[in-house]
């Protein structure tokens, strides 16, 4: 096997080389179109000679080496900026459809405006995708200043705005906005009885920025929107004070992975019993087992401080792989409720569900993506798997000098916790900054506490205090910093030696730069990479390490504990062997998440299908592509949203008890796709007959008054939000050594076919 992946690796790393090769050959091309004795005017008169061309089809491939060496010298003009080769190396392979690994630092930024001006050319838009509303404002005001000298139009879409504002920015050339505003606004659209209320253009050009935390992280999280919400009474808090009755082992087992809880019969036994219900497997007690087995996942699996805050009499969520709250999110309806009722808060109704559709899938209707971020080469397999984008990766404009140390691996957390911050202030003490990433808000809360006992003061970054975010990383590089983060420093802020001073940077330097601390390595090495490489950026030097226990989550759940038996002691354990099974988990996590992934596809996919099938048609009649009069519009579009609402609850009530479907030994997969078929293939009938029966109330009349009377009206209010969809799911993985053989068997037969390492456009 070893033999194996050394071939492939030979492969890929012969086919990069070829291809930046390719690239460095362009840049030069680029900078010998020296423009630097062109005017002002004569430049945009190019810009506009650009745009000519492209609009009579000619191929944006042909225009590249003209348009980059354009906005190059825009750049300088304008903003100071001259492009590294690197930069523009990056931009060149966003244009062909790439997603590279730009190392921290290195000015992805400046690299996506090459790309998104020469797509924009065209005159169908671009979007770039930001990770949030700060950054997309940020970049558009300052890149702003190179694609308004050639003639183009930028803004951004920020949440809150007016319908008239989302339509003027998304009918600029350039528009930034985060995905789920983006998504979000699609949603808006798919309801709207009239075209002029609606906000997007026909989908282009994207460039897709973080791309592994939208398109991987995020890729599953469904975007909501639903009607008017109302409070609703639950009988949530029955089913947690049940639920706080069983015992783990004697009532309930979990998974291997700790990932799902299971009643075994003793706990059917006793459930019974609390409840009255009689045999809980019984059909017609469906819904009780659903809201139990509910109320036992939160109970015995989510952490307060750690999955979740309370904060103002509100739940809300922490992004696993960031720290931060993850706003405007919640469970699915059965998981929140059931959240809700744990901490004693009142329970509101999310209303009736109009419309959904997951990140993945609102990407995929660009005709156009790549995207760009700092770790994507360890998940490249999911990439290509899902979005067949192939990851490049460019190198860094100055060689990177950071000192990454072995793991100190522990036996228990007082150990660990000791030597923790006997480091801290070790290193404090001559001054030199320190980030530390923890696993949770309970942890960098206790770290902190810790900390000030020993005379160590320091800032502490988690979900309780995000807003301040911007502000404590802009200071995480000066003398004598100590910063706490639950992983989520320098998203879209860098942290500069000194905090930009340039005599600071100069001394922090002098002590070796910027040192970064992990309290746990995380289940993909691709975070533990992103907390990395917060130091030791545009060649700057620096050192990260990370301390582990042998009590840490990660290693219980996988019994290294129990592999590696040692004393309790305050000393390292110094064991390579450790240290490997350590790496191998985190690889067997990459197949697992990626085999989940691709499970919960199985549910999604076939709605989005059917979801995609109705718009369509529900576009026609909007646009005015079939023969109606205005009343039959109005109708038809008013009972397309009816029934599709309708069948979308039917779809959440399957899918919240399929489950339920392997006690009887049939693949839930199957049947959830059977079952949600017949459903939909009833839909265009009842369309025509509610149509039918309306219009027949309405007697032709195309008064909107009279619509109005007869209910034919959009919901008085909506509500967008997320759903964390993946709590439930089994996560057991099918991503076999087979699998993996497979996988990689067909990749060196794509390599050996084709000589140049490139996608097709």
């Amino acid at each position: 096997m070893n033999v194996f992946v050394k071939l492939i690796r030979e492969f890929k790393e012969r086919d990069t080389r070829r291809l930046l090769k390719d690239y460095r050959d362009k840049v030069e091309l680029i900078r010998k179109r020296n423009l630097e004795a062109w005017d002002n005017q004569r430049l945009q008169a190019e810009s506009l000679r650009l745009q000519e061309e492209a609009r009579s089809a000619t191929s944006l491939d042909e225009l590249l080496v003209d348009a980059y060496a354009l906005v190059c010298e825009a750049a300088k003009r304008t903003l100071g900026l001259l492009p590294y080769d690197v930069q523009i190396m990056a931009a060149i392979a966003l244009h062909e459809r790439f997603l590279i690994e730009q190392h921290t630092g290195e000015g992805k930024t400046l690299s996506a405006v090459m790309p998104a001006y020469l797509n924009a050319l065209t005159g169908k838009g671009v979007h770039v995708l930001t990770f949030n509303d700060y950054l997309a404002n940020r970049d558009a005001e300052w890149m702003g200043p190179i694609y308004r000298f050639l003639g183009l139009t930028v803004s951004s879409v920020q949440a809150g705005m007016s319908l008239l504002e989302k339509r003027e920015a998304y009918a600029k050339d350039i528009t930034y906005v985060t995905a789920k505003e983006a998504g979000f606004d699609y949603l808006r659209d798919t309801i709207a009885f009239n075209e002029a209320d609606t906000v997007h253009r026909p989908f282009h050009y994207v460039i897709v920025d973080e791309a592994d935390s939208l398109l991987l992280d995020e890729a599953r999280v469904p975007l909501v929107i639903s009607g008017d919400s109302s409070a609703s009474k639950s009988d949530g808090v029955l089913f947690a004070e049940v639920a706080r009755q069983l015992q783990p082992a004697e009532h309930y087992d979990f998974d291997e992975f700790q990932r799902n809880v299971y009643l075994n019969d003793a706990g059917a036994g006793k459930a019974e019993l609390l409840l009255g219900c009689g045999n809980l497997y019984d059909s017609h007690n469906s819904h009780m087992l659903t809201s139990l087995n509910c109320a036992l996942h939160v109970e015995s699996l989510l952490k307060k401080d750690v999955d979740y805050i309370v904060r103002d009499g509100e739940i809300e969520l922490i992004e696993e792989h960031t720290g931060r709250v993850a706003e405007n999110r919640y469970l699915p309806d059965g998981l929140q409720a059931a959240l809700v009722a744990k901490e004693g808060l009142q329970w509101k109704a999310g209303g009736r569900i109009l419309g959904t559709i997951t990140i993945q899938h609102f990407i995929s209707l660009y005709s156009g993506i790549c995207g760009m971020t700092a770790t994507a080469h360890a998940s490249a397999m999911e990439f290509e798997d899902i979005y067949a984008l192939q990851v490049v990766q460019i190198p860094p404009n100055q060689p990177n000098i950071r000192i990454d140390h072995q793991h100190r691996i522990y036996t228990h957390k007082e150990a660990k916790y000791k030597a923790l911050v006997q480091e801290i202030s070790s290193v404090h003490r001559v001054g030199r900054p320190i980030l530390i990433g923890t696993s949770s808000v309970e942890e960098s809360d206790m770290l902190a506490e810790a900390l000030a006992v020993a005379g160590v003061p320091c800032q502490v970054l988690n979900a309780k205090n995000d807003a301040k975010e911007a502000e404590i990383i802009a200071k995480a590089g000066e003398i004598g910093a100590v910063t706490v983060s639950t992983n989520m420093a320098g998203r879209g802020v860098d942290i500069r030696l000194g905090g930009g001073n340039p005599a600071q940077a100069e001394v922090v330097a002098k002590l070796g730069g910027l040192y970064v601390i992990g309290t746990h390595v995380n289940e993909s090495m691709r975070i533990d990479n992103q907390l990395r490489g917060r130091s030791g950026r545009q060649g700057d030097p620096g050192a990260s390490v990370f301390y582990i226990s042998l009590e840490d989550e990660l290693m219980l759940r996988f019994g290294i504990h129990k592999l590696f038996r040692a004393p309790n002691q305050d000393e390292l354990l110094d064991d390579p062997a450790l240290r490997s099974k350590i790496e191998h988990i985190q690889r067997v996590i990459i197949g697992q998440n990626f085999d989940i992934q691709r499970e919960l596809n199985c549910y999604s996919d076939m709605v989005e299908d059917q979801r995609r099938i109705l718009y369509e048609e529900r576009l026609k009649i909007l646009k005015g592509e079939r023969k109606m009069s205005p009343s039959e519009q109005r109708v038809r579009l008013f009972y397309i949203d009816e029934l599709w609402a309708d069948h979308l609850a039917y779809v959440s009530y399957i899918r919240e008890s399929i489950h339920l479907q392997s006690i009887t030994s049939r693949n839930p997969i199957d049947e959830f796709h059977t079952q949600i078929t017949q459903a939909f293939e009833q839909i265009p009938a009842k369309i025509d007959h509610e149509s039918a029966n309306m219009l027949r109330k309405l007697g032709g009349s195309n008064d909107p008054a009279k619509w109005e009377q007869f209910g034919l009206k959009s919901p008085i209010s909506t509500r967008t939000y997320m759903i964390n969809d993946q709590y439930s799911q089994d996560k057991r993985s099918s991503w076999t050594g087979t699998t993996v053989i497979a996988f990689w068997g067909s990749k060196i037969l794509k390599l050996l076919l084709r000589p140049v390492y490139r996608m097709s456009k």
